[in-house]
């Protein structure tokens, strides 16, 4: 039986390692092993356990994963996986300098949103176009600077929640203006919108119901109408499309189609149906979106060097080849070419193809129904599969470990039959 004075002191169990890390590490290590005597356990190898102790405080937190769970924008993987061509446009930027803010043809200052704003423009039809950090901030950077004081006209069947339980009238009351809310949780008219307006209006905001959907006895106005209503007053009209497309998918309305409805201002994000990564893009209106890019808020929420040439070389794709950036893949690709996935991966583990649904996640398409095929492992597995290398992160269903094949690459097959393969041993 192990006992507390048998422990090594803290010099003795890291006598000839360097690792600036030990110290700390070896009192884990030796806390953890007075737990272990103490509930009657031996703490085994003391030395192994420092080294084990010493590579995980090394290992990245943040890494790679593969993403088995038919879910195609997993926020919780990091939504969308980037194009290799958007990845390359990263290392350019980054393994230097670069001229982010700085006009090569007249060697002075410029914009950081002239690297993505010409793409916007012509994949949208947009007059001008702006990047922030992510779509939250981009709505409330709009509100912020067109309408803080003042009253917002909302629907009610609008008023949702977002990731991680932010909410839009939260979003909404930090950018100082004031939420009107109208209509009911299913049915609101542009007539509601009418009666609301008064001197303190200062814009409509028509949120899509990107993460839900209401069915049955509703009703909401057309853009169209809204912007027709707007017009009237002389009041902007802003979209928010929270995740947003720039080409069709599902019932997803895009960038360029809201805008020909009539919408002075559109909102959507970068990282989701766009496949590119986090952002929160404006387009629309030239001279409401020079009101956005100079309101003092906009440089807190502008985006980095990495976001805009990632986002760059993403839109630089929808002109020449969509299909290579891999939301889109994912979303398009032939059921058979899952199906064939998931047989390859089946006969190189001994599992079984089990026909099943994938989503597009990332809050979009919610009630789309993706045909899909995955390999269904043991149940035990899944635990075990998070923990290789890389981790591998699947789904549970009915007393099985499914491995979906339609977020999987044919390279990732390998490595996901290599990682079943070494957990089993």
């Amino acid at each position: 039986m192990a006992r507390l004075r048998d422990l090594p002191s803290v010099d003795e169990l890291t006598r000839g390692i360097t690792d600036p890390l030990a110290v700390d590490a070896a009192r884990s290590v030796l806390a953890r092993a007075r737990e272990e005597i103490r509930a009657g356990a031996d703490p085994g190898d003391l030395a192994a356990r420092l080294r084990a102790e010493l590579e995980a405080a090394r290992e990245p937190k943040l890494r790679r994963v593969i993403n088995a769970t038919g879910v195609i924008v997993h926020t919780n993987l990091g939504r969308a996986p980037l194009a290799d061509e958007a990845l390359a446009r990263v290392h350019a930027a980054a393994q230097g300098y670069s001229n982010l803010e700085y006009d090569l043809a007249r060697g002075a200052r410029g914009s950081r949103q002239d690297h993505v704003a010409a793409l916007l423009r012509r994949l949208t039809g947009a007059e001008a176009a702006l990047v922030v950090n992510n779509n939250a901030a981009a709505v409330m950077l709009a509100l912020a600077a067109l309408a803080e004081g003042r009253d917002v006209l909302v629907s009610r069947g609008e008023l949702l929640e977002i990731g991680d339980g932010f909410r839009i009238p939260d979003v909404l009351a930090r950018s100082g203006a004031r939420l009107r809310e109208l209509g009911t949780t299913n049915r609101t008219r542009a007539v509601d919108y009418e009666r609301a307006i008064t001197d303190e209006t200062a814009l409509l905001l028509r949120v899509h119901q990107s993460n839900f959907r209401v069915v049955g006895f509703t009703e909401q106005p057309r853009v169209e109408e809204l912007a027709a209503l707007a017009r009237r007053h002389g009041l902007p009209l802003v979209d928010d499309l929270g995740s947003g497309a720039l080409v069709d998918v599902g019932d997803e309305p895009t960038a360029r189609e809201a805008l020909a409805a009539g919408a002075d201002l559109v909102c959507f994000s970068g990282d989701k149906l766009l496949g590119g990564p986090q952002a929160g893009i404006v387009v629309g209106r030239a001279d409401l979106v020079e009101r956005l890019r100079r309101h003092p808020l906009q440089r807190a929420l502008r985006a980095d060097k990495l976001t805009l040439a990632a986002l760059e070389g993403t839109l630089a794709l929808y002109l020449d080849a969509p299909e290579r950036i891999p939301v889109l893949r994912m979303l398009r690709q032939e059921t058979a070419s899952v199906r064939a996935r998931a047989e390859r991966l089946a006969e190189l583990v001994g599992g079984e193809v089990e026909e099943t649904v994938a989503r597009a996640g990332g809050g979009a398409l919610p009630l789309a129904e993706l045909p899909s095929y995955a390999c269904a492992v043991e149940e035990e597995l899944a635990e075990k599969l998070r923990s290789a290398r890389p981790p591998v992160v699947s789904i549970v269903r009915d007393g099985r470990t499914l491995l979906d094949c339609r977020t999987l690459t044919d390279g990732e097959v390998d490595e996901v039959a290599a990682a079943v393969v070494s957990v089993r041993a």
